[in-house]
């Protein structure tokens, strides 16, 4: 097995330096998986251990584990056009040009700010997502990243299944791949708190995104529960490792290593983002999450790291983790840098 020596020494070195709190995390080279867990659960308002099986708020690594996953069975079941405007799957949409593509690469264009957003309900929230302005200027041209992109798939999704994307998720993603613990409506007690203030108390097994809070079942950006278990069993199917084509077929899941971009050159998957190594490599697929997240897969060396994390505790406001994120993707790349298959 690959010496991980400088991820975990990172890993280490994010709890000493309490950058986190601590962290659960599993690296994988092939068959073999080493899963650790670093440092507590908690520190306010009282220091708590972290335990087995804890589940994390995965916040936008439900992008991909989620309603990307779903988008991508609807475009192998010839559901969905890759290329088709949204507006034709989503009527209440006022552009006639963004399409899937554009939503899934995070080159519509969409963009903008509502001001009273956290005082709206589901509907009202949903109602002006769709109203926000749209620059044909970067549309196609310029990656974007946005939560918007991933709520709109999600109502393309609840369009075609006329159920609340969350809950196709649990139905087409968790049941069938068998994974223990994710689930977007967790035990208090299973999971790991996000913010503490002495005023509104503990965030524990509530969404910390506040426009996955409002929107609920149906929100396609955020949202979902997992342990590093549930991770380590979902990256076995990215990486090829195990076959089941009801969630993921191993062409489709194949075709995510490659730009979907419209011009093809903006380096970003469908749903992923792209790591790219040397020339003539595959690159790495990758998504982080704004709690504390991140889920790296190469598989071409059949090799992944899960990094589930709550950098939002007590308080968001964490100006050093961006930073040692970045550390910790170079560190796991420069571990796994010198094995290639025979």
């Amino acid at each position: 097995m690959v010496n991980f020596e400088r991820t975990e020494a990172q890993i280490a070195a994010m709890v000493a330096k309490k950058v986190i709190p601590g962290a659960s995390y599993a690296l994988i080279d092939g068959e073999q998986v080493i899963e650790r867990q670093v440092g507590v659960a908690q520190l306010q308002p009282t220091t708590k251990p972290i335990w087995p099986h804890a589940v994390y708020d995965l916040a936008s690594v439900t992008k991909v584990v989620g309603t990307t996953t779903v988008a991508l069975q609807l475009l192998a079941a010839g559901k969905l056009d890759l290329d088709r405007p949204v507006h034709d799957y989503l009527p209440t949409l006022p552009s006639t040009t963004v399409t899937i593509r554009n939503l899934m690469t995070h080159t519509s264009g969409l963009s903008g700010y509502i001001p009273n957003r956290n005082a709206l309900g589901a509907t009202a929230l949903l109602a002006a997502i769709q109203q926000l302005p749209l620059s044909e200027r970067n549309r196609n041209h310029r990656v974007v990243y946005t939560d918007l992109g991933l709520i709109l798939m999600g109502l393309v999704i609840e369009q075609v299944y006329h159920q609340p994307v969350q809950q196709v998720i649990t139905e087409r993603v968790i049941k069938p791949l068998n994974l223990p613990d994710a689930t977007f409506d967790p035990d208090p007690q299973q999971a790991i708190p996000t913010t503490y203030t002495e005023a509104t108390g503990l965030l524990q097994g509530i969404v910390h995104d506040p426009k996955a809070r409002v929107l609920g079942a149906r929100c396609g950006s955020a949202g979902l529960f997992a342990s590093v278990a549930d991770l380590v069993r979902f990256s076995r199917l990215m990486l090829g490792q195990m076959t089941i084509p009801e969630v993921l077929e191993p062409a489709t899941i194949a075709s995510l290593y490659q730009d979907w971009t419209p011009n093809h050159h903006l380096r970003r998957s469908f749903g992923w983002n792209l790591w790219h190594r040397a020339a003539g490599q595959q690159p790495v697929i990758f998504h982080t999450g704004y709690t504390g997240t991140l889920l790296m897969l190469d598989r071409q060396r059949q090799q992944a790291l899960v990094f589930l994390s709550n950098r939002v505790h007590p308080v968001a406001n964490n100006q050093q983790f961006l930073p040692a994120r970045r550390r910790l993707i170079a560190a796991w790349l420069a571990d796994t840098v010198t094995k290639l298959p025979l």
